[in-house]
């Protein structure tokens, strides 16, 4: 699924904060990772148990707003078999110079037609509850992408930028890029260089997790759909003073480590993998080692 990085590639993602791949899925597989949209965010969920955030709802929220899921890796396999794969672990690593990748968390995207903006923000702004709270995602595009729909966009270089704050507002700004701009001029930034993401679906991007990105609205009558999977290091370990809202109860009193069946790891350098995760992915075994009902 991911070819390893080459040295070329891991220049220009040092370089840029981001590096872009074509083609990452094929058609038929991007085809199936969308057709799981519908399903999710009606709220019905193969594995039987249900993502951790689940942002937008029919009839409770606008219909003009990026509709977002974390971890839906947990409710459908589907989606689960991109975001756990062993070569994209494998390659978060070699970018990152780790010895190996965790899942930290995924995020599922629909931007339908008209859908407003998303803040423009840095990953690891979030992840104050892991240390060490570096990170890289992987943003794979389930549809077509354009400048014009709403597609993601990378701030070049801006990974070298100091850690801020999480921004104002996430969802549905009025000024998407205002805290990015804030930033930019405290570097002595005065034209951030935007670099706006056009792929055919199975496109993908690696971006590094101080690299600021956002989206902005869909101009374009078709949705855009996307899939991420956000990790870390294989040794992350939870933060001793700094708390998650929603993901640090995972956290055994008394005990920073991570248990795998939360935050597996996709990839190690000593070939370690998460032993259920080829069950799990296979379909041989449901949500915690019980067999899926027929």
């Amino acid at each position: 699924m991911f070819d390893p990085i080459s040295q070329q590639e891991l220049e220009q993602f040092s370089r840029d904060g981001f590096l872009i791949r074509e083609n990452v899925l094929s058609k038929r597989t991007a085809e199936q990772a969308r057709a799981r949209f519908e399903h999710l965010f009606a709220g019905e969920f193969a594995t039987g148990l249900a993502p951790d955030e689940v942002n937008w709802q029919a009839g409770r929220d606008p219909n003009d707003v990026t509709r977002q899921i974390c971890n839906a890796w947990k409710a459908d396999p589907t989606l689960a078999r991109i975001l756990l794969s062993e070569s994209l672990g494998q390659a978060c690593a070699t970018l990152m110079d780790w010895p190996g990748t965790r899942l930290n968390q995924d995020n599922i995207f629909w931007k339908p037609p008209g859908g407003k903006a998303l803040g423009f923000h840095q990953d690891s702004s979030y992840e104050q509850w892991v240390v060490p709270h570096e990170m890289v995602s992987c943003w794979i595009a389930l549809d077509d992408t354009y400048a014009k729909g709403g597609t993601v966009e990378y701030v070049r270089g801006s990974h070298r930028w100091p850690l801020d704050a999480m921004i104002e507002s996430f969802h549905a700004p009025e000024d998407p890029l205002q805290e990015m701009r804030r930033a930019a001029e405290r570097e002595g930034v005065t034209h951030p260089e935007i670099v706006p993401i056009e792929v055919p679906a199975g496109g993908c991007v690696f971006h590094h997790g101080h690299t600021w990105h956002g989206s902005r609205a869909n101009l374009l009558d078709t949705p855009r759909r996307s899939i991420v999977a956000h990790c870390m290091s294989s040794a992350a370990r939870f933060s001793e003073s700094n708390t998650g809202a929603i993901y640090s109860r995972y956290q055994r009193f008394g005990d920073t480590s991570m248990d795998e069946s939360f935050f597996p790891i996709l990839w190690r350098d000593d070939g370690h993998r998460s032993a259920f995760l080829e069950d799990f992915l296979s379909e041989k075994i449901g949500w915690g080692g019980v067999r899926p009902t027929t």
